[in-house]
């Protein structure tokens, strides 16, 4: 059975609408109305045991408020859904001992105590054998390299320390599964890697199902194998992140180092990025012109000394699906 299940899942919420002028707020304010807005539209999809999904999408997109669904914060409108066999909504203190979650904007740390101190208090919330507690301490203090940390007040932490600390935190229970609502905002490179790799690796030792909301390009390629994208409130992608580019990008970048003056023939679907004295950068649409025609065309008029053909970023082929849609 997949740890997680939705079915049909909907999000509206009441929200006042305005009305310009004195007369109208005098109005407003004595006969008010509403409007719903939704924030998810029939969300449906399961994720397995130990599967690791990056649930993304545009600002607005309905990713906190499916994650606070999933979590118990929130009831929805319609539809269903179960973390690990439960209601979320109705058997939230239950669940609660079975899921950890980082909201990477708000601290589950007490803001003036060490992170020392929350962990003892959070072991005691989750009634933690204290042997059993302290093992699992010291195991996530060295995974997360935050020995240094502990006794410092969490407000004299960087955001980088504090949300090692965050994680650590939401690991302490072993939960089976973890929700991460932009775990990495703001971090530095040392900070994310440590994260990740820690991540990754708890994830494969302990089979924790991880879902993952994050705008951070890196913390998709390199924790999650499943994307599932929202726009709207609705799923518009669902597949596995090596397929996304494949699916979805029809281009390649060809970046060339040549000795003397280089000669581009003209070729339909073929764009110049860059040009200098010493290489080209192209763009070749390959839905219009095969690469390999390219570069035979390039080699036949070109001392070419380096060639390499690579794949646009995957920041660009989000950002096409978040500006286009997902093409039939």
């Amino acid at each position: 059975m997949p740890d997680i299940i939705l079915r049909d899942l909907s999000k509206s919420f009441q929200t006042r609408i305005k009305k310009p002028g004195l007369g109208g707020s005098v109005s407003a304010l004595l006969r008010p109305q509403y409007r719903a807005v939704s924030a998810v539209r029939g969300v449906s999809f399961e994720v397995d045991r130990g599967e690791i999904l990056a649930f993304i999408g545009p600002n607005g997109a309905g990713k906190s408020t499916t994650i606070k669904m999933l979590t118990g914060i929130l009831f929805p409108t319609s539809g269903q859904a179960e973390v690990l066999g439960l209601v979320p909504w109705i058997q939230r203190e239950r669940l609660s001992f079975l899921i950890g979650s980082v909201f990477g904007q708000k601290s589950q740390l007490w803001y003036h105590l060490p992170a020392a101190d929350s962990f003892d208090l959070l072991a005691r919330i989750y009634e933690l054998d204290n042997q059993a507690y302290r093992a699992r301490r010291a195991e996530l203090v060295d995974a997360f390299g935050i020995a240094p940390h502990l006794e410092t007040p969490v407000r004299k932490l960087s955001l980088g320390e504090r949300m090692r600390c965050e994680v650590a935190a939401a690991l302490l229970h072993r939960p089976r599964v973890l929700f991460l609502d932009e775990p990495s905002i703001g971090l530095d490179v040392l900070a994310k890697r440590a994260i990740r790799d820690t991540l990754r690796r708890m994830s494969r030792e302990e089979s924790i199902t991880v879902f993952l909301t994050s705008h951070d390009v890196g913390d998709i390629e390199e924790l999650a194998k499943r994307v599932i994208v929202v726009n709207h409130g609705r799923v518009i992608y669902d597949d596995r992140v090596s397929r996304l580019r494949h699916d979805l990008l029809h281009t390649k970048i060809l970046d060339l180092r040549i000795e003397g003056p280089s000669e581009v023939p003209e070729l339909a679907g073929v764009t110049i990025l860059k040009r200098s004295e010493v290489g080209v950068k192209l763009e070749v649409d390959t839905a219009v012109q095969a690469t390999e025609r390219v570069v035979a065309q390039l080699l036949g008029c070109n001392r070419v000394v380096d060639l390499s053909v690579t794949d646009p970023p995957l920041e660009q082929v989000i950002g096409q699906i978040y500006e286009r849609g997902v093409p039939e």
